[in-house]
């Protein structure tokens, strides 16, 4: 049985920036990049031209970037943030939870593993925290499996970003 294959879960804004930045590769980056290999030949011997292998590896750079956006973007689900249901959990939801060991209060936002950053208080919804979460109302617990024992995180406060 072939393995499904997993979407990958990202906003409409980061979208957005990950077509811009494939269109400057495509567009912007790959004819500068040829311009540097055409002025390198120029220069003569290649075998010894560290400007025409710079430039080179430049370029597969550029080209494996582009196939690696190509094949992100071609397998994306889109939240809608402006859908989100504040009653219920789901990713995209921005959730204040209450620590029930420290006491104390955290909010994060839960998105696909690609945008998360647990310093921007981001996780993904494939970490054992954001699976959790997910599905769950306001004032329920839920308790999250960590190496440290279990966890318990009571759901405070459902929003969607601004």
């Amino acid at each position: 049985m072939a393995e499904e294959l997993k979407s990958n879960i990202i906003t409409r804004k980061r979208k957005d920036e990950l077509e811009a930045e494939l269109d400057e590769l495509k567009n912007i980056k790959r004819k500068e990049i040829s311009e540097k290999i055409k002025e390198a030949r120029e220069q003569g011997d290649l075998s010894e031209n560290a400007e025409y292998d710079a430039a080179k590896e430049e370029q597969r750079d550029i080209e494996h970037r582009i196939v690696e956006l190509e094949n992100f973007l071609g397998n994306v689900e889109i939240i809608d943030e402006d859908d989100l249901d504040v009653k219920v959990v789901s990713v995209g939801s921005i959730v204040k939870v209450l620590d029930k060991e420290t006491d104390e209060q955290i909010t994060y936002q839960i998105l696909g593993a690609s945008e998360a950053n647990i310093l921007q208080n981001k996780i993904s919804n494939e970490s054992p925290l954001g699976k959790a979460l997910l599905g769950h109302k306001r004032n329920e617990v839920v308790t999250v499996a960590a190496p440290s024992g279990e966890l318990k995180y009571k759901i405070l406060k459902i929003d969607k970003p601004n």
